[in-house]
């Protein structure tokens, strides 16, 4: 597998591994099954993992970590970078601090290594009904938000803060009054989804990437098979002797961007590392790029069709 590169984050120089093992599962997996999943990670060489509150996979990967401690497969819980996000419900000033909490309580940690706000909107209360009744959904107010995150990192119960799903119009916005600028954009990106308008600005201002779903979220309610069962990364693939998944997830590490995959397969998790020592062609990178674009998550059939959900659909 070798070793797995690392990127430095601006805002405080933190080092995050290039190649993280995202959490979310539709339906969410129970405790045990997401615990070995991780604790085979671990084995594997992951040491970036990818979870947040709305996953509720903050418990299981808390519980992961300290057996993965007591077995002596990782020796400090500073070898490990673990990415947590604000969820909407909890989106507002006075709520970012304690929210920050109760995931460290969820994780058993002192600390996480980047949190983001994970969806630029705001609920006005908790539910598990989706999609939510129009009175819920209440612009966020960037700033004052923005500033608590900025009072985790100064507190020390984040190395590092960034954003999750934000379009250039909201990283402008956010740029114009922080102190401490994102580190991260977490968005959606794979071959069918390039995200290059986005990826320049970001580059531009010091953000860097991290995409989800690099393999289209296949075996999700938005997701689908796509990426991985696209004529041309699978006539790539055939001829250089990799997955179609590798492939995918290889051209997403070129262009220059990090990148959260989840398999709890061990095959798969293990083959999702191996991108590092080959590289594609420029006609096979010519190729992926002229591939037809759509976004796969789509926010409005997850909150409902309310303006100020369609406006943030506009943006991205």
């Amino acid at each position: 597998m070798g070793v797995i590169p690392e990127v430095s984050l601006v805002g405080s120089g933190h080092r995050m591994p290039v190649i993280g093992m995202g959490t979310s599962s539709d339906p969410p997996a129970d405790l045990e099954t997401a615990k070995a999943a991780i604790l085979e990670a671990i084995r594997a060489g992951y040491r970036h993992f990818d979870t947040a509150f709305a996953y509720r996979s903050e418990q299981p990967l808390g519980e992961a970590i300290a057996e993965a401690l007591r077995l002596g497969l990782v020796k400090s819980r500073d070898e490990l970078f673990i990415t947590t996000k604000l969820w909407v419900s909890f989106a507002d000033r006075d709520q970012v601090v304690p929210a920050i909490k109760l995931s460290l309580k969820n994780l058993g940690l002192e600390y996480v290594d980047l949190y983001l706000i994970h969806i630029p909107i705001r609920l006005t209360e908790h539910t598990s009904k989706f999609p939510v009744t129009a009175e819920l959904v209440v612009p966020l107010d960037i700033k004052s938000v923005w500033e608590s995150m900025e009072e985790c990192q100064n507190l020390g119960l984040t190395k590092a803060i960034g954003v999750s799903n934000f379009s250039c119009k909201k990283l402008q916005e956010m740029l114009s009054f922080a102190k401490i600028p994102p580190a991260v954009n977490q968005v959606e990106m794979n071959p069918l989804w390039h995200q290059k308008q986005l990826r320049e600005f970001c580059k531009a201002k010091g953000i860097h990437i991290t995409a989800y779903s690099p393999l289209g979220a296949n075996g999700t309610k938005w997701g689908d098979n796509r990426v991985v069962e696209s004529d041309v990364l699978l006539e790539i693939a055939k001829a250089r002797g990799k997955t179609t998944a590798q492939v995918s997830l290889r051209w997403v590490y070129e262009q220059g961007v990090s990148l959260v995959t989840k398999s709890f397969n061990k095959q798969r998790m293990r083959e999702n590392l191996e991108i590092f020592d080959w590289s594609l062609t420029e006609e096979e990178s010519n190729k992926i790029c002229q591939l037809p674009q759509r976004k796969g998550l789509n926010l409005v059939d997850a909150f409902g069709p309310h303006p100020l959900v369609l406006e943030l659909e506009a943006e991205v």
